[in-house]
């Protein structure tokens, strides 16, 4: 086989090779880290006197379209990311929302509006809270693989859980 024959093989093989990874790197990226970006939050409704409007309570048979897409780091502090997504129509309150995992640590939504496909990712680590992305401020790592992150309303209601890989 001729010298050029040999080298267009190489480059072929390369550019297959390279198609693959990137393809690969952006599907799993994609999975674990995109997040919907949320409309702006909307102004709070108040009541006469200056009072914050009630929070809906949810029946408990109600479905919510709301899920933990993943647990992403688990073990690693920094990394670690558990991201909610609302999947139904119009919008849902967060405030008072909880997560908790299996050793009793809860971690309580602060106001935040989740719009259609809206998501937000929870850190366990410090930061400074946005509104797709919130901080637990712990400093260690607490999920690991087999545990269930479990997410309830304020009634208490579990309406998603998740298992870590």
């Amino acid at each position: 086989m001729s010298r050029q024959r040999r080298l267009l093989n190489y480059i072929l093989i390369n550019i297959f090779v390279s198609a693959c990874v990137t393809g690969t790197i952006l599907f799993w990226y994609d999975r674990n880290y995109r997040t919907v970006l949320a409309p702006p939050p909307q102004p709070e409704a108040t009541l006469v006197g200056g009072g914050a409007a009630p929070q809906a309570v949810l029946p408990p048979d109600q479905e919510v379209p709301v899920e933990i897409v993943s647990v992403v780091g688990a073990g690693t502090l920094g990394a670690e990311v558990v991201v909610v997504r609302y999947n139904g129509e119009d919008q849902l309150d967060m405030l008072n929302w909880q997560l908790k995992d299996d050793d009793g640590n809860i971690f309580t939504f602060p106001q935040l509006t989740l719009y259609t496909n809206g998501a937000v990712q929870v850190h366990t680590a410090s930061g400074t809270n946005t509104v797709v992305d919130l901080y637990w401020d712990l400093r260690d790592p607490i999920w690991e693989s087999g545990e269930v992150a479990e997410l309830y309303d304020p009634g208490n209601n579990l309406r998603a859980l998740y298992r870590v890989p």
